[in-house]
């Protein structure tokens, strides 16, 4: 599986959630995006799971890896 990575802490908060799309979409099936956040994604888990038909929701990970580090996995079917 292909993964690709991306870190938001430094992007301004309105335009997050357009750029983790972006790099979402340009994925191919089986890939995933390795996303590296400030805060608990878990507003986004919900809007992909929702909005994202070719996001798998059941292999979706996110673990804490500091004070002000999340890093979620977001795989694309």
């Amino acid at each position: 599986m292909t993964e690709s990575r991306i870190d938001v802490r430094d992007v301004p908060p309105r335009d997050r959630h357009p750029k983790i799309h972006d790099a979402f979409e340009a994925l191919e099936s089986g890939e995933s995006l390795t996303l590296v956040n400030d805060h608990d994604p878990k507003p986004l888990f919900y809007e992909f799971d929702a909005e994202v038909e070719a996001f798998d929701a059941d292999a979706y990970e996110v673990s804490r890896e500091g004070a002000n580090e999340f890093v979620a996995t977001l795989p694309k079917k």
